[in-house]
C-alpha cells in the first residue's frame, strides 16, 4: 500500500520504509529567508529539489532511517567587491540519518560523519531544503571579474577638503590642557 507524502508534513519513517521520493520546483519568493538574502531580487529565480527515503537494515532491531536530499538554485546576491548584483549558483547533495529523538540526535551528530536529525511524523522537508541552501551560501559573494572597474578611492573632493580642515581631537585636547596649566 503506497501512501502519498507531503513535503511540509513528512512522515520520515514511512517515507524511508517505502523508499519513496518527492521533488519540487518552486519560486524562490516562496522562501522568506532566501528572499531576504537576495534583498528581494530573486522573484524570478527557481529552487529545485528532490528527496528520497531509504531504510537500511530493515530487519534489524534498530534499522537506519535515511533521507537523501538534492537541491539547487541560482540566487542574485550582492557582490562584496563592486556592490553590484552577482548570480550565485548553489547546489546541495546531502544525506541525513534519523534517530529517535533530539537528545539522541545531538549526541550522535557529534561523532557521526553524516548529519543526524530527530525522527518526526510531520517533518518540514521544504524548510530543510531552505536551511541547506542558506548554509551553502558564500560569506562574501563576488564576481570572478567585476563587470565595472572597482573604485578604490574617495571621489568626493569636498569631503577630502573638509576632513583636512578639521582639527584633530588630540590637538583640541592639548589646547585645553595647556590652557588649564596657564591658569595655575
Amino acid at each position: 500500500m503506497s501512501k502519498e507524502f507531503t513535503a511540509r508534513r513528512l512522515d520520515v519513517r514511512r517515507f524511508a520504509e517505502e523508499g519513496a521520493a518527492l521533488s519540487g520546483r518552486e519560486p524562490v519568493r516562496q522562501h522568506e529567508r532566501l528572499m531576504a538574502e537576495t534583498q528581494g531580487r530573486a522573484g524570478a529565480s527557481e529552487l529545485n529539489w528532490s528527496a528520497s527515503g531509504e531504510m537500511r537494515n530493515p530487519r534489524h532491531v534498530h534499522p537506519e532511517i535515511w533521507l537523501h536530499l538534492k537541491a539547487d538554485a541560482v540566487l542574485p546576491l550582492t557582490c562584496q567587491r563592486c556592490l553590484g548584483p552577482v548570480a550565485v549558483p548553489l547546489a546541495v547533495e546531502r544525506s541525513f540519518r534519523f534517530v529517535a529523538d533530539e537528545d539522541m540526535a545531538a549526541a550522535e551528530d557529534e561523532q557521526a560523519e553524516e548529519d543526524v536529525l530527530a525522527l518526526s511524523r510531520s517533518f518540514d522537508l521544504v524548510e530543510l531544503v531552505e536551511d541547506e541552501l542558506l548554509m551553502e551560501m558564500p560569506l562574501a559573494p563576488r564576481h570572478e571579474v567585476c563587470p565595472e572597474p572597482v573604485r578604490m578611492q574617495v571621489q568626493d573632493e569636498d569631503f577630502e577638503q573638509a576632513s583636512e580642515r578639521r582639527e584633530s581631537a588630540f590637538a583640541v585636547l592639548g589646547k585645553l590642557k595647556f590652557g588649564r596649566n596657564q591658569d595655575k
